[in-house]
Order: C-alpha cells, then structure tokens, then sequence
C-alpha cells in the first residue's frame, strides 16, 4: 500500500493503520475527541464499504473476481472511464 493511509476496522490492531479507537481495560468510556474521531471514521469506512458492495453487484466485476488480477484492471477501466466523465 506505500505510503498511503489505510483506513481499517478494528480486526487490524497493531499493523500501523489507522483503526478506530477503543476502551483501555477498566476505562469506562472514551474521551471526547476519541469519539469524535471513531463518528469520523465510521463515516469514511461506510462509503467506501457501500462502494465495494455496489461495485460486487456489477457483472463485469463479479465474473471477474476470482481470476487473477481481474479486478485490478476492472479498477483502472472503471476509474479511467469516472475520470473522463469529470473531465467532460
């Protein structure tokens, strides 16, 4: 991922992504700017998690998940094809 900043559910402590923030033991709730942060967090995963679900329905991505670098390519087309959009 070089250096890029990836955003991770809680599964992946310790592996120096940005993962929400949780209770120390005994710590009965979260300061506020924690969660504040987590609302934050929460909201940018759900996008992109809604994205890949609605990206998994079409055919071109679904008869090509399984085979290889597949859904790379499916990637680039699609997001070539969005860029041009923008570009008008």
């Amino acid at each position: 991922m070089g250096g890029t900043t990836v955003i991770a559910d809680g599964g992946y402590r310790g592996t120096g992504q940005a993962i929400p923030h949780r209770r120390e033991r005994g710590q009965a709730e979260l300061t506020d700017w924690k969660e504040d942060h987590n609302r934050s967090h929460r909201r940018v995963r759900a996008r992109v998690e809604h994205a890949f679900a609605r990206m998994k329905t079409w055919k071109m991505l679904r008869d090509c998940r399984l085979k290889g670098d597949g859904v790379h390519h499916a990637m680039l087309g699609i997001a070539r094809l969005h860029n041009l959009a923008l570009a008008g």
